[in-house]
């Protein structure tokens, strides 16, 4: 189920700046891998090509491959949709649809996708997303109430229910605690780790500790200066990226004396 990505010579563009220029890199299934550096880098622009998200805002685009299973994300005739089914992504804010119970919170994406599910099968995707998401026994009994009634981690949680109510192949996360409580983040880095007994998982993330605790790789990118493209300046085991790095500028930015 979970999915190898191999990013070759990826561009991104926005118009006609380069805002993340030719990565290159290989994410193993079935780990967690952290994207650090100081703001504007560009993590989160890379992050959101993972899926396709990127061109949804007007004028940005990608070029160079982003390959998933054998298949490249960006070749001709490929349906963005059906890429965001198998890549999900949870996003910096917990984005319940307010209006929805809980349970339709987590069936959103399967009604979304025009796939028929009947109740039995609905309650048992709803069961398992929820428990999935280390959710299930805080809302079993309430699962008609709005899911904007949760507290923020729960929030949260619930999006990553909905997110793997779909079964993506991977799940992309963009600083998904930093509107968090500590105790809600802790839950949140707990769920992580089980979750990539299924998922390639893909984070974006300022807290340094975070990306310590939960990566087993680590990407550091940087940028020159305004109006220069981010890159990825160094990428490798997270004990390593902690410990010893290669590069002079991911110790400084490390060691927070910079970003």
């Amino acid at each position: 189920m979970s999915k190898r990505i191999d990013v070759n010579n990826l561009n991104i563009y926005y118009g006609d700046f380069l805002a993340v220029e030719d990565v290159t890199v290989s994410i193993e299934p079935k780990s967690v891998t952290a994207l650090i550096g100081p703001s504007g880098c560009g993590k989160s622009t890379f992050l959101r090509s993972l899926n396709r998200m990127h061109e949804v805002i007007p004028g940005a685009y990608c070029k160079g491959e982003v390959i998933i299973d054998g298949q490249n994300l960006y070749g001709k005739g490929v349906d963005p949709v059906a890429v965001r089914r198998q890549v999900g992504m949870v996003f910096q804010r917990p984005n319940p649809f307010p209006t929805m119970s809980i349970r339709d919170n987590v069936l959103a994406g399967v009604k979304l996708n025009n796939r028929r599910i009947n109740k039995a099968d609905a309650d048992e995707l709803v069961e398992r997303s929820l428990t999935g998401a280390n959710l299930w026994n805080e809302v079993k009994d309430r699962l008609d109430k709005p899911g904007s009634g949760l507290s923020g981690g729960q929030q949260q949680r619930l999006c990553i229910a909905r997110t793997i109510a779909v079964k993506p192949d991977v799940v992309l996360m963009d600083e998904p605690c930093s509107a968090l409580d500590p105790i809600s983040t802790l839950a949140v880095e707990d769920l992580i780790e089980e979750l990539k007994r299924d998922y390639t998982i893909v984070i974006v993330t300022h807290n340094m500790q975070q990306a310590a605790r939960v990566s087993d790789r680590t990407g550091f990118f940087n940028i020159q200066g305004t109006g220069k493209p981010g890159k990825l300046v160094e990428f490798d085991d997270t004990q390593k990226i902690f410990n010893n790095p290669a590069e002079r500028a991911t110790e400084d930015y490390i060691s927070g004396r910079f970003g």
